[in-house]
């Protein structure tokens, strides 16, 4: 498949929404893909499309927030509306009021900006919200991105067959990540140079649009440190003493970058299993390839056993597969991590809206022993049924159950064992 062809998975997604609702909003992290998301749109339904990076549309829309949306073609599709400001947003507010027709505006952020109160309440009733991370492994790849479907209605049907993976495999798809152009980029020279310029302009732009940084070379200390700590939990003061920063103000940056997607919070599970449960979050990169920059770790260096960066960079890249999945899948869910003072920890939990629930342990090695599986057993044993099944995802080929709603399934069945790299292709 050539570059700049995969069909997003968030396709079907803006069609529907479009049909149904005035304005949709698509919201994620600079340069995962949003801008070809809506050109495609474009092609095919024609309109405007404007994108407020280029500095003159984007002072027309500062010189007349009313005027530079009720002027234009429909359906018009906005790229990074949030440099338009609260006025665009009301501008735009006021044309969609003015008709009921659906998939007049389609927008674009690379922050959350659209999500805070006052401006989600302005849009109520009239607009749908799109997430669009960069690449899943499923989109690369050409497998299904129903995982987490499956482990909710019959986790059985996972245990099909072996992956093909191998671990080498494994590492450069962590060390690539998922923007587009980075996994485009074979050369690690040229993909260090990228990431370097992708830090740069969400450090010193994209936030900057929003919020006033005294520190901005603290961002990507700030990042880096949570790349290293991806494996427990996000102790702030800890994290503001390596990044030379107060608490309050590591507290704020933190606030930012996640308000640019570039960092994700696991929120602690809420229980009443024990007293003893730790309420602390667990923070990551949003994009493996982005946190093993930040790392200055390259997929040669990991290759041999025992890295110590391995670990967090292997539950980082299934984090990011779970929150891309999760925008995917039909049965609503949640993304946690369970943690107590008595040692016991799971790395991810997900609860369906209705209170069913998954366990799913991550590990860095090709064939763990059934000691990786004792948190999950110990998890199922006080759930009972409400738990569904625990997992333990490992760099092996081996899928199979353990008996007792436990399995063991390859990192690869997150997106059906599809691939690895041959044939492969990458979208902007």
């Amino acid at each position: 498949m050539l570059p700049g062809t995969v069909p997003r998975l968030a396709e079907p997604r803006l069609e529907l929404l479009a049909g149904g609702l005035r304005v949709v909003i698509v919201n994620g992290p600079r340069q995962g893909g949003k801008s070809t998301l809506l050109q495609a749109y474009h092609r095919e339904h024609g309109g405007e499309y404007l994108s407020l990076d280029d500095e003159e549309t984007l002072r027309a829309s500062l010189d007349d927030p009313i005027g530079f949306p009720r002027y234009q073609s429909r359906p018009t599709l906005i790229d990074e509306v949030q440099r338009g400001g609260d006025a665009l947003v009301r501008g735009i507010k006021l044309v969609v009021d003015e008709t009921n027709h659906r998939g007049q505006f389609i927008l674009s952020g690379s922050s959350r900006f659209l999500t805070v109160p006052n401006l989600s309440e302005s849009l109520a009733g009239r607009a749908g919200f799109i997430e669009l991370w960069p690449l899943a492994s499923a989109e690369l790849h050409g497998g299904p991105a129903d995982f987490c479907d499956q482990v909710f209605k019959d986790p059985t049907a996972l245990l099909g067959r072996s992956s093909v993976w191998r671990r080498e495999d494994y590492l450069r798809a962590i060390t690539r990540g998922g923007f587009p152009e980075a996994v485009e980029l074979v050369d690690p020279r040229l993909r260090k140079a990228w990431y370097d310029g992708y830090l740069a302009t969400v450090t010193t732009r994209d936030i900057t649009d929003f919020a006033q940084i005294h520190q901005v070379s603290a961002l990507p200390t700030l990042m880096r440190l949570v790349a290293a700590r991806s494996g427990g939990p996000f102790v702030l003061a800890d994290v503001a003493r390596g990044a030379g920063l107060s608490p309050a103000t590591a507290k704020t940056y933190a606030i930012y970058l996640e308000t640019v997607f570039q960092l994700g919070q696991v929120p602690a599970w809420s229980t009443n299993l024990t007293s003893k449960i730790t309420k602390s979050p667990r923070m990551f990169v949003t994009d493996s390839g982005l946190a093993a920059h930040l790392l200055n770790v390259s997929e040669d260096a990991l290759l041999p056993a025992g890295h110590p960066a391995l670990g967090g960079l292997v539950e980082t890249f299934v984090y990011t597969e779970l929150l891309k999945l999760r925008t995917f899948s039909e049965t609503p869910f949640e993304i946690h991590h369970y943690r107590d003072r008595d040692g016991r920890e799971i790395d991810f939990i997900l609860e369906s809206s209705d209170g069913r629930v998954v366990g799913l342990e991550v590990k860095a090695s090709s064939s763990p022993g059934s000691e990786a599986s004792k948190h999950l057993r110990w998890l199922k044993d006080r759930l009972g049924d409400r738990m569904l099944a625990g997992a333990v995802l490992h760099l092996g080929t081996f899928a199979g159950s353990h008996g007792g709603g436990i399995y063991s399934m390859p990192v690869s069945s997150l997106w059906g064992h599809a691939g690895p790299w041959p044939g492969s292709g990458t979208s902007r």
